[in-house]
């Protein structure tokens, strides 16, 4: 994917830190540092939403849905599979 030029302001503090990592050659430029930087954010505030829409989830109603959905279907799936889920909900009790 192509890149866009964009103006953007920085503290001072934090392109003297961007400097040193350049001069040390962890990052080739400024601009790999920045961008690498946001997308690391981003990736972070992704995973963190979905971490809490996931917490939002309630195990065992969702276990409860799923296995709903198995019922209507095992009788289409072959020999091997209902055997195989017949093992599971012996171990489940």
């Amino acid at each position: 994917m192509g890149k866009t030029k964009v103006a953007i302001t920085i503290d001072a503090i934090a392109i003297t830190k961007i400097d040193r990592l350049v001069e040390k050659r962890v990052f080739a430029n400024r601009s790999q540092a920045i961008e690498e930087a946001f997308l690391e954010k981003i990736e972070r505030i992704e995973h963190r939403s979905l971490a809490e829409e996931c917490a939002k989830l309630d195990p065992a109603e969702e276990r409860q849905l799923a296995e709903e959905g198995m019922n209507g279907e095992i009788e289409t799936w072959p020999e091997y599979c209902r055997s195989v889920r017949s093992k599971l909900c012996r171990q489940n009790g």
